[in-house]
């Protein structure tokens, strides 16, 4: 038997990032101004916050329209390099 593959995304489409970090009054507008260089548009509809239960993180769920993995990568690399961010998924 072969391994099971993740199933393949067809580009474009929305694709919701939701992003994990330290909470702080700026988490989120930074959390969209990233997502905003790799996915211009971002609706704020399309943008949720949601604080721990302790309040020590907060998450940020946002979605974009995915034009390729390269994008995503992109994404995903600039979010974590920041030293802001404890998780992408």
């Amino acid at each position: 038997m072969s391994e099971p593959q993740a199933p393949k995304i067809e580009f474009p489409c929305d694709y919701v990032v939701k992003v994990v970090g330290d909470a702080a009054p700026d988490f989120r507008e930074f959390v969209v101004e990233v997502a905003e260089q790799h996915a211009p548009g971002i609706e704020e509809h399309r943008v949720k916050v949601r604080a721990s239960s302790g309040g020590r993180f907060t998450s940020v769920q946002v979605t974009i329209v995915a034009t390729g993995e390269a994008q995503l990568k992109a994404l995903f690399e600039d979010l974590k390099a920041s030293g802001r961010v404890h998780m992408v998924l």
